[in-house]
């Protein structure tokens, strides 16, 4: 039996040629079982294997230059850069803000603010474990889960894991799995009580909107509105100081599919296309990030998590700067069994 072999790919396009079954390879055979990879036929796996391969290369010639940041294999490694961004980052932008979506205010620093050198919300009980959005373009919907479970844990001391599937099944001003926006997921939360994860547990695909036995994890009037941040390095910093903040970034590009840890820079540039969080920001090694929160699994990056250059100026890294904002919560007016 012959197989369709990858020569060569440009641009995400492919070309294969004929070649015998694939060969024996260590590396493939671990990667296969460590991500349990069973393949249609032996043409499906030829292909997948040059595909592989081709990343590891990609991986190695990037590690040898000794970079600030570090990439690896990992579950992605048989996909090619255009399949892995069709499958896993989901921010769809509105061309004309929808009406009803009417924000508090900019978050800009105040006058005489002290920003402190580093905030951490992980270490602080504000964020949740690192989940797994699969391969449904639902990032926007765990970008604001994870602004609204931080607001909230603030807010009353109680961290709640929250309902992504929720929003990607009853926020209509979204699109789900394929694709939606922060500030819209805010507006959303501001008219109905939020369901805990366990309640309304994440399927990885669209689903019916249905609140029967929903936990409520924020009541109904628990959330009074957004705001979104000032599109400068020190109100972001103001804005984490405070809490966590839903960002959107540019991730289609092979760092982030391979990310293993360190500081990324200088390999992406605004065209957003992921939601994340935005959980705070130090210095490595004399190098300034922000840490950033994905929802790609917790063996991906260091345990889930990226360190985003900070200081570039301009749009920041990735276009880190250009979209952020943040829920506001209250917890006198909300109705406590209200769905």
């Amino acid at each position: 039996m012959r197989a369709a072999v990858l020569v060569g790919c440009v641009a995400g396009a492919c070309a294969y040629e004929a070649s015998p079954v694939v060969r024996d390879d260590a590396e493939w055979n671990a990667f296969k079982t460590v991500h349990n990879r069973q393949y249609s036929s032996p043409e499906h796996e030829e292909a997948r294997y040059w595909i592989f391969k081709s990343n590891a290369d990609v991986i190695r010639a990037h590690n040898a230059k000794q970079s600030s940041f570090q990439m690896g294999m990992n579950d992605f490694s048989d996909l090619t850069l255009d399949e892995f961004s069709e499958s896993h980052f989901g921010v769809k932008m509105p061309t004309e803000m929808w009406q009803g979506a009417k924000k508090l205010g900019t978050h800009s620093v105040r006058a005489g603010e002290e920003l402190p050198s580093s905030v951490d919300w992980t270490s602080k009980g504000a964020v949740t474990p690192i989940k797994n959005q699969g391969s449904c373009g639902s990032c926007w919907s765990f970008s604001s889960t994870g602004a609204l479970e931080g607001a909230w844990e603030i807010a009353t001391g109680q961290l709640v894991s929250m309902s992504e599937q929720q929003f990607v099944d009853c926020n209509k001003q979204n699109s789900g799995c394929s694709g939606g926006w922060m500030d819209y997921a805010f507006k959303y939360a501001e008219g109905v009580g939020l369901c805990t994860e366990d309640s309304y547990p994440y399927t990885k695909k669209d689903g019916t909107c249905n609140l029967d036995g929903c936990s409520v994890a924020i009541p109904k009037g628990g959330v009074t509105g957004f705001v979104d941040v000032d599109h400068t390095e020190e109100a972001m910093m103001s804005a984490v100081a405070q809490q966590p903040v839903a960002i959107a970034i540019e991730a289609d590009k092979l760092i982030f599919q391979f990310y293993m840890f360190g500081v990324v820079h200088g390999n992406c540039g605004t065209n957003l296309d992921h939601g994340v969080l935005n959980v705070g920001y130090g210095t490595s090694s004399g190098t300034k990030y922000w840490k950033v929160k994905n929802s790609w699994g917790s063996w991906w990056g260091e345990g889930g998590y990226v360190k985003v250059l900070r200081g570039k100026g301009g749009d920041g890294e990735c276009g880190i700067l250009l979209k952020g904002s943040y829920p506001r919560v209250t917890t006198t007016t909300a109705q406590s069994l209200v769905v």
